[in-house]
């Protein structure tokens, strides 16, 4: 499961990897991969697998409901929600500033077991601050389920720290596996690449590319 949904991400440019022409991100960090799982929307065979792995990921984990991290995590975690025919919210990133000024937007009770959803883990943060706030809710926070993750040893640690249970479709360094039988990026571009992930904030990686 793990390679296909690595490929499929490849094929329909979900993922785009560029090790001599890196991306700029937001925070002024060089990074050699692109990646926006919402694409996966518009392709069913691709969208399909995504849930049909999600279920299996959660074999043997009682649920209650399932929660999306807004934005990119809501369509994915209601397509799970309808395979599993359970209830389905979702979690702003901080609380509306008007109406009820809700921060957790559906139907959840004490008690409740909740899956949450994302699209991607990167640092996350993003996933822990919407966890923090399913727990203050009262509900119970079983695990997280994500599409892809680029490894980093911080989010695994802050992961673990915040006591949240990861399971993971796919990931940064399965990616590259798959891209170099493709042979979309060669073995001495998977060393750097893999330099990379170990240190993001770093450009040695780009050195010999120039």
């Amino acid at each position: 499961m793990r390679e296909k949904i690595a490929n499929h991400l490849l094929e329909i440019g979900a993922v785009h990897l560029q090790p001599t022409n890196p991306f700029t991100w937001t925070s002024g960090i060089k990074s050699p991969i692109y990646c926006d799982n919402r694409l996966t929307l518009s392709y069913p065979h691709v969208r399909k697998d995504i849930i049909t792995g999600f279920v299996k990921l959660l074999e043997g984990i009682e649920v209650d409901v399932i929660a999306g991290t807004a934005t990119a995590g809501i369509p994915h975690a209601a397509l799970l929600a309808d395979a599993l025919d359970l209830p389905m919210v979702y979690v702003r990133g901080s609380a509306k500033g008007h109406g009820k000024q809700n921060q957790i937007e559906g139907k959840i009770e004490k008690g409740q077991k909740v899956v949450l959803v994302e699209d991607l883990i990167s640092t996350g943060g993003s996933v822990i601050q919407a966890a923090e706030a399913l727990k203050a809710s009262g509900a119970d926070v079983v695990a997280v389920i994500a599409i892809f993750t680029y490894e980093f040893q911080k989010a695994n640690d802050a992961l673990k720290e915040a006591n949240l249970p990861t399971h993971i479709l796919t990931s940064y360094s399965t990616l590259l596996n798959v891209a170099k039988e493709k042979g979309t990026i060669t073995a001495e571009q998977v060393q750097r690449l893999n330099e990379w992930r170990k240190d993001p904030s770093s450009q040695s990686w780009m050195i010999e590319q120039v």
